[in-house]
């Protein structure tokens, strides 16, 4: 038996996606019977129904063999370098550096964003690792390796959970600054479908099965030896999309050799440089940021 309170970053959920988080190990099955078979106490009383929502200060009891909890997380503090755009209670915006990965991959990556967010808001004491059940800081969007810019990371549960909701429903509005091979025209508006295939993303202008769809708009800034230096609003947002999409049509970014662009001056040049926060109601813990901008300058140029 283990036994657990809920802190106010594990409340507000339902009871089974707290034992999910809480316990990844457990086939969803087994949790299921366990309520079936009094396997869940909260507050002294058996729950039979995993939709019943827990509350900051609840005591829940579990009753699973132990090779289905998770250890304690370990938590590796690395030195934070951050360039830290804005910064309040719920969020953060980072200026990301070209060449930082957001989490850890396949590779073993060292010292990730996410490493480095957390770190810093263990040393400012807004987070403490082993007093949280199921949460950790995290990052609520994701850029690639050697793409730079605005990335947004959740301090507390509520927050992440609204965030993500404003990002998948597009009131979060983001904006690109990239250098293009070749001179496109003064204003666009790019759609397609999407599919991912050895690592890399394929564009096609009809639906294909499996395909997701994408759309941007652009704006050329400026046209120089070659080059197109365009602003890029993201409608959707896929993996490598607007790599893929501007290869696509015949324009890749400069220096993206992975999309037929050709190293040199540039690599692989494209920055998130704005965020509008253009929120449908602002009766959520993040409604005071509705209308906000948030904007860095994209450090090249032609």
């Amino acid at each position: 038996m283990r036994e657990f309170t809920v802190n106010g970053n594990d409340a507000g959920q339902r009871i089974d996606k707290f034992i999910s988080k809480l316990m990844p190990k457990l086939p969803k099955s087994m949790m299921y019977k366990g309520f079936r078979k009094k396997c869940v106490k909260l507050n002294g009383r058996h729950v039979k129904d995993g939709a019943v929502f827990v509350e900051e200060g609840d005591n829940i009891k579990l009753y699973f063999n132990d090779e289905f909890f998770e250890p304690e997380p370990e938590f590796r503090y690395v030195k934070p370098d951050l360039d830290i755009v804005y910064e309040d209670e719920n969020i953060m915006v980072i200026n990301k550096a070209v060449g930082v990965v957001v989490h850890a991959d396949e590779k073993g990556s060292g010292k990730t964003l996410i490493d480095m967010v957390q770190s810093y808001l263990f040393s400012k004491g807004e987070y403490d690792p082993h007093t949280e059940n199921t949460f950790k800081p995290s990052l609520c969007n994701r850029l690639d390796r050697n793409t730079g810019g605005l990335i947004i990371a959740a301090k507390n549960s509520e927050a992440l959970r609204a965030m993500n909701e404003r990002i998948r429903s597009r009131e979060v509005h983001k904006y690109y600054m990239a250098i293009v091979e070749g001179y496109t025209e003064k204003n666009g508006h790019l759609t397609g479908y999407t599919t991912r295939k050895a690592k890399v993303t394929e564009v096609s202008d009809a639906p294909v099965k499996g395909g997701l769809e994408v759309s941007l708009d652009y704006e050329t800034v400026k046209q120089s030896n070659g080059y197109s230096l365009v602003s890029v609003e993201l409608h959707t947002g896929r993996t490598h999309q607007i790599r893929s999409q501007f290869a696509h049509i015949g324009f890749p970014l400069a220096g993206d050799t992975k999309y037929g662009g050709h190293g040199g001056m540039y690599r692989q040049a494209l920055w998130s440089v704005k965020l509008r926060f253009d929120f449908k109601d602002t009766d959520f813990i993040l409604g005071y940021l509705n209308g906000k901008e948030i904007s860095i300058d994209a450090p090249f140029d032609i």
